[in-house]
């Protein structure tokens, strides 16, 4: 499967979209499942406004898909919820670093998934991958919101893993603003009684930028991600998304004031190089 550079392009932009999220979680002052909530809501509202406004079919082709897209969209809705608690108990370094450690689960779910052969290549990928992301983790203590953060990062790790090898195979059958509008609109559905379980004062500012999140930051970069993979292997468009971490600590240090400690920049330096070299030699 050779990757274009266009693939390329959209898996960046993407990434780039992705790590403005966890910024804009640290102004939101409501909680992490509501965050999420409102999220799915608006992204899968505007993909449903434009596959309407573009009068396309949005049914699927099979009973057998209508359940495996319910079942990510499931997942989805806990790596949302973990992820934004995740960076609300630690820092947005913390939950972006330990987020983008799903190439190690990727690498050995899709091939068991796809009959496929375990690749030396992705599997040392991803654990240069791992190192650059664990060499960035302070010294932490199970009482240390910086645990809390991690162990919640591990679970927006793995919830992500499970959805990148399903929508590998939707993005061979579907168009990607589809799969995405099936997703998030699932993951609304789940999470919307949390409104009748956690209680919250919602306030302008935290409406808006929820909606920014879901329509920039999720429905448009989500579609990029989805898109580009219809040709490329999730253990590529895995270890790219590993420069999410990169761009989430740029956010952070010029929206939020955090300033990344010598660990955090020897670790970037490992995902960014890790990550360019996957793009180039994968590009052709």
């Amino acid at each position: 499967m050779k990757t274009s550079r266009k693939d390329v392009l959209y898996l960046n932009i993407a990434v780039m979209l992705f790590g403005l999220a966890g910024v804009a979680a640290q102004y939101i002052e409501i909680s992490s499942i509501l965050i999420a909530l409102g999220r799915v809501i608006s992204s899968s509202l505007i993909l449903f406004v434009i596959l309407k406004a573009r009068k396309k079919d949005i049914r699927l082709g099979s009973r057998r898909d209508y359940v495996l897209i319910i079942f990510v969209g499931c997942v989805l809705a806990v790596h949302w919820t973990s992820f934004f608690h995740s960076v609300q108990v630690s820092t947005v370094a913390i939950g972006t670093m330990m987020s983008v450690t799903f190439p190690m689960f990727v690498t050995f779910i899709e091939p068991a998934v796809f009959k496929e052969k375990l690749r030396a290549k992705s599997v040392v990928s991803s654990l240069i991958l791992i190192l650059g992301v664990f060499i960035t983790i302070p010294e932490f203590s199970i009482s240390n919101n910086m645990t809390r953060g991690i162990l919640w990062g591990l679970l927006a790790s793995l919830t992500y893993a499970i959805m990148t090898v399903g929508n590998r195979y939707f993005a061979g059958k579907y168009e990607g603003m589809l799969i995405c509008f099936y997703e998030q609109g699932t993951a609304a559905v789940v999470l919307l009684p949390s409104l009748l379980i956690v209680r919250a004062e919602w306030h302008a500012a935290d409406i808006a930028l929820i909606c920014f999140v879901g329509t920039v930051c999720t429905a448009l970069a989500y579609t990029l991600y989805v898109t580009a993979q219809k040709r490329v292997r999730a253990q590529t468009a895995g270890i790219i998304t590993g420069m999410e971490t990169v761009y989430g600590i740029v956010y952070a240090l010029l929206l939020l004031g955090e300033v990344p400690s010598v660990r955090e920049l020897a670790g970037c330096s490992i995902i960014i190089g890790v990550a360019l070299y996957t793009s180039v030699t994968n590009a052709g």
